[in-house]
């Protein structure tokens, strides 16, 4: 089996967890590794043998080694990286979000659509076993959504990263947080959305965002979901998701999930890894090796960034 090869653009937080995720992956070898600070680059790169370390990421693509690229560069950067990705005839993973900027997303799609590539968006939640399991509950019609409750919540009052290192960009509770969610009701109600409210508290004074978010949404077939996003919660952190069904109500923390009475599912046999990162990558270079077009493609994603940007223009017409 002839190696992928792949170049990392992002050494930072998120660019470590796919560096981890990769190293249990046959047949898979990063063979360029890309960020802002050179010195910090090199310091990753050497740990984990990777022999190629730039600032640009069109010195990686000029590699003809490389057959595919995983993005984790802030969120500005992703659909015009991604383009660029795909022009040099490159598979790609990016990082959610597609874009920031609705028309950004769709120029990707219609890229990637003429392209031949495998054009992947990082929708981790539908790849951890939390999440996998409830829907695998749902395609063999034992269960069906009657209402997601969803809490995202950090304590982020500065601009910095899950290591605490000081950022370059911004987060974005909408554009970045709310995607996860919104991808994964629709996949999960196997419905598209149909109708989507927001309000958000003040708009902080030096980070320019929204702080606090409330989202509503309700999908065709009738299912509703209900989002709380804040970056002012100062404990637990993290995303919690309530599953009230027909049958059963599940509660999925990450990679952990319980039914309603809190008792504990087995899920460490949905897949091959209990890793949602590496579960996600194994499903790209999978993808790549057998042709075809991945889930959470970025045609398959598009929708929810059409429903992230009409939020967005309630909210700015509020």
């Amino acid at each position: 089996m002839k190696p992928i090869k792949v170049a990392l653009a992002g050494a930072g937080a998120f660019g470590i967890k796919h560096l981890d995720g990769i190293k249990n992956i046959d047949g898979v070898e990063v063979v360029s590794l890309i960020s802002r600070d050179l010195e910090k680059t090199k310091e990753v790169a050497a740990k984990y043998g990777i022999g190629h370390v730039t600032t640009n990421l069109e010195d990686s693509l000029a590699l003809k080694e490389v057959d595919a690229v995983i993005l984790c560069t802030p969120t500005q950067m992703h659909a015009e990286q991604t383009m660029a990705c795909l022009k040099a005839g490159k598979h790609v993973q990016v990082e959610i979000p597609l874009c920031d900027v609705l028309k950004d997303g769709q120029a990707v799609a219609a890229q990637a659509k003429t392209s031949g590539l495998v054009a992947m968006v990082g929708h981790t939640r539908r790849f951890n076993p939390s999440h996998q399991y409830v829907h695998n509950k749902i395609k063999a019609g034992e269960f069906n959504i009657q209402q997601m409750d969803v809490q995202t919540y950090f304590f982020r009052r500065t601009n910095m990263n899950a290591l605490g290192q000081a950022r370059s960009w911004t987060d974005h509770l909408l554009w970045h947080h709310a995607a996860h969610t919104v991808d994964l009701f629709a996949y999960q109600a196997g419905s598209p959305i149909v109708k989507a409210n927001a309000v958000q508290g003040p708009i902080h004074p030096t980070l320019g965002i929204a702080m606090d978010m409330s989202i509503q949404l309700k999908a065709a077939n009738g299912a509703i979901c209900t989002l709380s996003l804040s970056f002012n919660n100062d404990g637990p952190l993290g995303t919690f998701f309530r599953y009230i069904g027909d049958s059963a109500t599940y509660i999925a923390r990450y990679d952990d999930l319980v039914n309603g009475k809190e008792e504990k599912i087995d899920v460490s046999k949905v897949d091959v890894s209990m890793n949602g990162i590496e579960l996600q990558d194994r499903e790209f270079f999978a993808a790549i090796r057998e042709g075809r077009e991945p889930n959470s493609s970025v045609a398959s994603v598009l929708p929810c960034y059409q429903v992230l940007h009409d939020l967005e223009q309630q909210l700015n017409a509020a």
